[in-house]
């Protein structure tokens, strides 16, 4: 038996082609965006004044119909456009709902 026959009876099988996607998915709760207080708000943007790019931080944001945690280092704040980019993850200002400095 060749080397590439023997080797094509070890690859893995899928037989449902897009199943487990389509179990990942259907396992998803879907959330609705909160609205936040303006106590929230005013936390928010003291938080904002203290990032620096560099700063370590943990955010919690809004993504289509879920919130994410994220955790990494600021790439780019840019308070004109209203984004915040962690590590390669651009998420904007009315999306956060918490930021933590970690530093």
């Amino acid at each position: 038996m060749s080397d590439l026959k023997r080797a094509k009876i070890f690859m893995p099988f899928d037989a449902l082609k897009g199943f487990k996607e389509a179990i990942h998915e259907k396992e998803r709760i879907l959330v609705e965006k909160k609205e936040l207080t303006e106590d929230d708000y005013n936390k928010l943007n003291l938080t904002f004044s203290n990032i620096k790019k560099g700063s370590m931080v943990k955010v919690v944001y809004y993504s289509i119909d879920s919130y994410i945690e994220f955790t990494g280092l600021v790439s780019d704040i840019n308070p004109s456009s209203r984004y915040i980019k962690v590590v390669k993850e651009k998420i904007f200002f009315d999306d956060i709902q918490d930021i933590t400095i970690l530093d």
